[in-house]
């Protein structure tokens, strides 16, 4: 005669059975990137200069959580979470918020997918994807060209996204990002669009992003991305039409943009290279230019090793309270007009 099993090992086989049910029908996924390099920094108000171990300058650390559960019929759940980390120091990016990187959660189907959450605004991964630095390293385009968002943030919070990327590659990404202020639905509120067409070599996308501030003032900033790979070398252009819009909590009340770049792939890496052009149209006539070069090499495909230098020249004076654009990385805005990256990245 066997004795009966106790409560507790009951409970535990119930939870494990369950446990096993719901893998089967969804997935998890625990991702990260570690990304640590020397900054060399100079140019700065008074002659500023610094030499530092800095977290995320060709991209931001992080450690994230996706998943997908698959509802049937053709329609899943889906999820990310994803904080940023400073490894340099072990403390959390995005001024200490828990899943500063992203935080969302939707459902997709062949009709496209719908995503409600803190999310990147529309340009900023036009930005991203048309960049030959990958909006990271010293050569960062967003050093000049604002990704969008309230106060030059390339994230907004509140979000309702929809996107759809056809098989015949046309994309439409729509954004709506709730102010959430009491009386008054336009302040603080955002909002952004992209269109484009992706297909084999070619890449062209034209977005627009607006944000209101918290007295309900609009900014908004278009850009034109686009890129083609021939083979040899792949070819780079933006075009930026900013009214408003931030670059690192700098004001561009009206400029135009422009990057051309080249990426070309060299043994197991690539050379990067870019040259931004800012003309601002106001009165102070505080117009920029950035040269920058990089290498990036692979040592696998979780592993890369990466150099870069850039320098910006400035029309207004280093120091000025407005009008000065500074060299950064993927994480940071920089010190002063020039910088100089070395490091290492890993993927896992």
């Amino acid at each position: 005669m066997t004795s009966a099993r106790p409560l507790p090992c009951l409970v535990a086989l119930a939870l494990a059975s369950a446990a096993t049910s719901s893998l089967a029908q969804s997935s998890v996924t625990v991702y990260g990137l570690v990304d640590l390099g020397f900054v060399r920094e100079s140019g700065g108000p008074g002659g500023a200069e610094a030499s530092k171990l800095t977290s995320g300058v060709s991209a931001g650390s992080r450690l994230g959580f996706r998943g997908a559960e698959d509802l049937g019929g053709g329609l899943s759940a889906v999820y990310r979470l994803e904080m940023g980390l400073n490894a340099d120091t072990g403390t959390l990016g995005q001024g200490g918020r828990g899943f500063g990187r992203e935080s969302w959660v939707g459902l997709q189907g062949d009709w496209g997918r719908v995503l409600l959450g803190r999310q990147y605004t529309p340009v900023a991964f036009l930005q991203a994807e048309s960049d030959p630095f990958g909006t990271g390293l010293a050569g960062d385009s967003a050093n000049l060209i604002s990704p969008g968002g309230a106060g030059g943030s390339n994230r907004m919070d509140n979000t309702v996204r929809y996107a759809l990327e056809t098989r015949q590659g046309f994309t439409v990404d729509l954004a709506y990002g709730f102010g959430e202020k009491t009386n008054d639905a336009s302040l603080s509120r955002e909002w952004g669009a992209a269109v484009g067409y992706v297909s084999g070599p070619v890449y062209v996308k034209l977005g627009h992003h607006n944000v209101n501030d918290a007295n309900g003032r609009p900014g908004s900033m278009s850009l034109l991305a686009a890129k083609y790979d021939f083979g040899l070398l792949t070819a780079h252009f933006n075009y930026a039409i900013n009214k408003g819009s931030s670059v690192f909590g700098v004001l561009n009340r009206d400029s135009r943009d422009v990057l051309l770049g080249v990426s070309v792939p060299y043994g197991p890496g690539r050379f990067l290279a870019s040259y931004i052009r800012k003309d601002d149209r106001t009165l102070a006539n505080n117009d920029a230019n950035q040269w920058a070069m990089g290498y990036v090499h692979n040592l696998s495909r979780r592993t890369a090793l990466y150099v870069s230098i850039a320098r910006i020249h400035n029309n207004a004076p280093a120091g000025a309270a407005t009008g000065f654009y500074r060299v950064g990385n993927a994480t940071e805005q920089g010190l002063g007009s020039r910088a100089f990256n070395v490091g290492v990245r890993h993927a896992f």
